[in-house]
């Protein structure tokens, strides 16, 4: 075992309740990889999940999910998701436990080469936003020349959703801020403007094709209000925020911790670190911070428009 250092929540509550802490990183086994840190991505996932008590959740609590690094460490006959793996190589870790740390120890299945073309802090923000974005292109079945609708186009799931579905050859329709909509041209899609008047801006946008889907990744009322008004299958409307609604509405709801989306998310992974390889996905990064101001940049990110990814970055 090595010494290092973790956040975890040691009770129920918002980031300023977390600890940093010393603890034992567990020598890899078979089967497993210990990953140096060079970055953690952060997602509202991150403080959602122990943001108050979760059945069959048990404290302490390490945080985060996603991880660019170095394997510093490799269990006996262990090949890594994407193939062999040796000490050395830069990876990226996907759907582990406690990546807001220095160093750990993951199934080797979650882990892949790092695609060359991204930083580190790039890298740790590929995965969680590109295969919920992946998934909901997938659910409402949006398909190569027809228009959809994203709410939250400017967001890390909204980026993502408008790149993978210009690579596909769908037309996309995205809301943001007058001050985004360079970011949402940018990356293929259409920007219009959220707020009062938005079913008939995308109306004018969509044209006599009309809208085949709608993809919410604010959750807002008007998000789902709007979807509701201009696409008839409700099957054709996903969301990741507006839970409620998805129960009073009868729109379809996706979540990693639902096991369809689980294992799709895992199927993605490999598709999408290809696509990075090639160029043909980027990942816009706002901001940096020492790993030990881990609830600065959850701050941040809670006030809702960072302007890209944030990732956490341990002391060398």
């Amino acid at each position: 075992m090595t010494l290092a250092q973790h956040w975890i929540a040691s009770s129920w509550g918002a980031p300023e309740t977390w600890e940093f802490v010393d603890y034992e990183v567990p020598s890899p086994g078979r089967g497993e990889v210990t990953i140096r840190v060079e970055a953690a991505g952060v997602n509202p996932a991150d403080a959602k999940h122990v943001a108050s008590a979760h059945q069959g959740v048990q404290l302490p609590v390490p945080i985060g999910y996603e991880v660019s690094g170095t394997i510093s460490a490799i269990g006996p006959g262990t090949r890594i998701g994407s193939g062999d793996a040796k000490e050395g190589d830069e990876v990226v870790a996907f759907r582990v436990r406690g990546g807001y740390a220095t160093e750990l120890t993951v199934p080797a299945e979650k882990a892949f080469a790092k695609p060359t073309t991204l930083t580190h802090a790039e890298a740790a923000n590929l995965l969680l936003a590109g295969t919920t974005a992946a998934e909901m292109l997938w659910v409402t079945g949006a398909a190569p020349g027809e228009t959809i609708l994203l709410h939250g186009a400017s967001g890390a799931v909204g980026v993502s959703v408008l790149q993978q579905a210009a690579l596909r050859g769908i037309r996309v329709i995205g809301t943001a801020s007058a001050e985004r909509f360079d970011v949402v041209r940018r990356l293929g899609g259409v920007p219009v403007r959220y707020g009062a008047g938005l079913a008939e801006r995308v109306r004018g946008a969509a044209g006599e094709a009309g809208v085949s889907a709608a993809l919410d990744a604010v959750g807002t009322d008007e998000a789902v209000d709007v979807s509701l008004e201009l696409v008839a299958d409700r099957q054709r409307i996903v969301t990741i925020a507006a839970m409620g609604r998805a129960a009073s509405d009868g729109i379809r709801v996706i979540a990693g911790s639902m096991p369809v989306s689980a294992r799709f998310r895992d199927e993605v992974r490999g598709e999408l670190i290809a696509l990075a390889q090639n160029g043909d996905l980027i990942v816009p990064v706002a901001r940096t911070f020492a790993l030990e101001d881990a609830p600065a940049a959850l701050a941040l990110l809670a006030e809702g428009h960072p302007g890209g990814k944030l990732a956490l970055i341990p002391s060398s």
